[in-house]
């Protein structure tokens, strides 16, 4: 996953887009980067790490104009190098700058055509540049003056060329801000506007909370295929550039990517995942009446809602038994499973009183690799748990992601060949509960009824777009596996040396 921001405004944006950045860093804490446009030039900033450390006061007053796009990132392979933040940028045609969220998941494909047929040169191994050149071949076959129907043209070419869950936002040299999504709508973007005296500004973003810190007002999700085009008199033009939009999010989003306070989709984030602890609590009193639970403690932070609900539906106390260190990165993002399993423990620490003597019910929101939630097990033993019960507000996931999220390849999955119990047992629980699919799904109609169905892949192995076959998925267990990462990382060690003196 990443996060992508895009805004035109009578102002300058630098500061809202920096902003907006920072309440998506959720989303992505590799890498951060801005590019604004002023009178006809592109400015960029953009490097390895978190929002607060890439910009500082000097590259802010570089980033002049009223018109900028923003991301954050991480990896989808290891650790990337700077060459590889975003946004990209082509000067051909007119000058385009793009930042994107998700993947394609036929990138191989496309980077050979670019190359053979558009004779255009990738120079990296990122998909978001493939997609920029894409669209900047398809957006050159419309002329020297672009109207609106022009862009939607090379959006609508983009959509059956590229397959994958993807969501983008781009500038055009001269003619505006564009943003599009796929046509099945897995990744999130949304928009809103600003009304700050005359024309409101446009704000586009992986998710509502960008909106909200802006002071915007959103105004809705992007649909399937949907392409959205700001002109530079701010007037706002969209169309749906696909003859097949379905709606299938990646229902992921809801259990942990999101933040609670974010609407995607027409649905709050935090009440799907209270609607998430309710068939959570449902099951366990449906499967196991006469449990002996005295305390449901959450797994912070992700699980704090879910947990809360799951304890009131089955009338046992709530506690916090567990402090997090806010400066500790997600563990599941992390490239390798030694610095996976140091993390545990720097991040969280157990209040010994909550466990003492006590049969615990551990709420998390997934359960992928198991090495977390087996040490987090073992600690709660370690302050004097009775019994250690776990519950996990998702199905158990057994398949990679191959839309945006680093999720590790099958192999490296705990639940991946196992059935429940063998899990629980691995992870060291005395009973494992996982949320059943049909009822994460329920879960999500009943806040927003009008959603159908969601990309599960991770759960089910069904994969929405209908190209992801067993070659597929073992080229990513070769290119995704720890130790694919791990030589990843050296190499990247020694590009990163090259560019050290950097940092303009």
């Amino acid at each position: 996953m990443c996060g992508i921001v895009g805004l035109m405004a009578n102002e300058a944006v630098n500061q809202s887009i920096y902003d907006a950045l920072t309440v998506l860093q959720h989303r992505g804490q590799d890498a951060a980067g801005m590019m604004t446009w002023d009178d006809g030039r592109f400015l960029l900033r953009k490097n390895n790490g978190l929002v607060r450390d890439v910009f500082h006061t000097r590259h802010m007053k570089r980033l002049k104009g009223g018109l900028g796009i923003g991301h954050v990132r991480y990896p989808t392979a290891g650790t990337a190098s700077e060459a590889e933040s975003q946004p990209f940028y082509v000067n051909s045609p007119y000058g385009i700058t793009l930042a994107h969220n998700g993947n394609l998941t036929n990138s191989d494909q496309l980077k050979q055509e670019l190359f053979s047929s558009d004779l255009r040169h990738i120079n990296t191994s990122s998909d978001s540049e493939v997609l920029l050149n894409v669209f900047a071949h398809e957006l050159g076959k419309q002329g020297l003056h672009l109207t609106p129907e022009d862009v939607f043209d090379a959006v609508r070419r983009v959509h059956r060329r590229c397959r994958g869950g993807y969501a983008a936002v781009a500038i055009i040299n001269g003619f505006g801000l564009v943003a599009f999504r796929d046509p099945h709508g897995i990744r999130p973007v949304v928009y809103g506007t600003r009304d700050e005296g005359g024309k409101p500004d446009v704000m586009i973003a992986s998710e509502s909370v960008a909106l909200d810190v802006g002071g915007f007002e959103l105004e809705r999700d992007l649909s399937p295929g949907e392409a959205i085009f700001v002109d530079m008199d701010k007037t706002v033009h969209t169309q749906v550039c696909t003859d097949r939009p379905s709606l299938t999010p990646c229902i992921f989003e809801h259990v942990y990517l999101a933040r609670p306070d974010s609407m995607l989709d027409g649905a709050y984030v935090y009440g799907t995942r209270m609607q998430m602890g309710r068939k959570l609590g449902d099951r366990i009193q449906r499967e196991w009446p006469d449990h002996d639970i005295d305390v449901v403690i959450p797994i912070p932070d992700t699980s704090r809602t879910t947990a809360l609900e799951l304890a009131q539906h089955i009338g046992v106390t709530f506690r916090e038994g567990f402090m997090k260190n806010r400066y500790i990165g997600r563990t599941f993002i992390m490239p390798g499973q030694t610095q996976r399993k140091k993390s545990v423990r720097q991040k969280l620490n157990a209040i010994a009183s909550e466990f003492a003597g006590k049969n615990v019910m551990l709420v998390d929101d997934s359960i992928v690799r198991g090495t977390t939630c087996s040490q987090i097990i073992q600690m709660a033993r370690d302050a004097g748990a009775n019994k250690v019960y776990f519950a996990s507000a998702a199905p158990a996931v057994r398949y990679p992601n191959v839309y945006g999220i680093d999720m590790p390849v099958a192999s490296e999955l705990v639940a991946h060949g196992r059935s429940d119990a063998e899990v629980g047992e691995l992870i060291g629980a005395d009973r494992l509960i996982y949320q059943d699919l049909e009822d994460l799904k329920a879960a999500c109609r009943e806040v927003n009824p009008a959603l159908d169905d969601f990309d599960c892949s991770v759960f089910d192995g069904q994969y929405v777009t209908g190209d992801v076959d067993e070659a597929y998925l073992a080229a990513l267990e070769a290119a995704r596996n720890d130790a694919a990462k791990s030589e990843s990382d050296s190499l990247n060690a020694v590009v990163d040396l090259h560019n050290d003196s950097e940092d303009d």
